[in-house]
């Protein structure tokens, strides 16, 4: 049940930015190019796949997402698709690859002031080191997100 309860939480708070930078950006689709459109559709089609658990699709998309974003130099977007790829890496449990792409988005968060980015990637970072029995950088990771 706690395993199931975390799981849960962890998809939330994932979900949490890319949902409010969606709201946020409503004309994103009548402003920007047309790479900048692809890579918002595909980034709303990495979510959806990772709503409904298919992690591997997920990722598969979100690396073309994080291409785009690259190319574009929208360190907003790849820092999501990073939060995005650890978390999806972190389902099918792979921590060391989750960790590298959130340690990946933790300093572009920073650099673009997303705070709430920041706070959800030091919670994501936490989790995989509560699994690994390393409950000092978990708290410590956790503690930074408040």
């Amino acid at each position: 049940m706690k395993k199931i309860l975390t799981s849960f939480l962890t998809l939330g708070i994932w979900l949490t930015p890319l949902t409010v930078m969606l709201m946020a950006q409503p004309s994103w689709g009548q402003t920007q190019n047309s790479r900048s459109q692809e890579a918002q559709r595909l980034l709303q089609q990495g979510i959806m796949l990772t709503l409904q658990q298919q992690y591997q699709q997920a990722i598969q998309i979100l690396e073309q997402v994080l291409t785009i974003v690259r190319e574009l130099k929208d360190q907003k977007r790849e820092a999501t698709a990073l939060l995005g790829l650890g978390f999806n890496y972190n389902r099918l449990g792979e921590r060391q690859k989750a960790l590298d792409f959130y340690n990946q988005a933790l300093p572009l968060s920073r650099a673009v002031g997303d705070r709430s980015c920041k706070a959800v990637t030091l919670v994501n970072i936490g989790v995989p080191f509560q699994s690994t029995n390393r409950p000092i950088e978990a708290i410590t990771n956790l503690e930074q997100s408040l």
